[in-house]
């Protein structure tokens, strides 16, 4: 999916994309976990599976070494689901590990999660979710 960089960002932050979530998908790494995941919605939002492969962890079930499958997997997912909307409910910071509990709202239902993140090499990694 294309995406003005003047549209509202897909994170559903209510900043403009290049100002949001736009500087994370070409390269800048995200200064802390919350701001990872919601770049990391709007990259599924968009299709971006490049992104989310390079940001989990690869303590993660999906982490795979099968690159091509990881990838035609996510774009699947990516492809056939609406992304309605998205709200943050927790925010716990870390130095090295965070959490973010959070509900997506998605064309299929209600994804609520509480997700760990890991920071690893000044790089913050989504490494595993809890469904609530």
């Amino acid at each position: 999916m294309k995406i003005s960089n003047n549209a509202s960002c897909p994170c559903h932050s209510g900043e403009k994309y290049k100002k949001c979530c736009l500087p994370y998908h070409k390269g800048i790494f995200p200064s802390n976990a919350l701001r990872l995941m919601r770049s990391r919605y709007s990259a599924f939002s968009l299709s971006l599976a490049e992104y989310i492969m390079a940001t989990t962890h690869p303590n993660n079930p999906d982490y795979t070494e099968d690159k091509e499958y990881w990838r035609k997997s996510i774009l699947d997912f990516s492809q056939n689901t609406q992304f309605i909307g998205l709200n943050i409910d927790a925010f716990i910071n870390g130095d090295a590990e965070a959490f973010v509990t959070f509900e997506a709202r998605l064309d299929s239902g209600i994804l609520k999660e509480k997700s760990r993140f890991l920071k690893e090499e000044g790089k913050w990694l989504y490494e595993s979710g809890e469904f609530i």
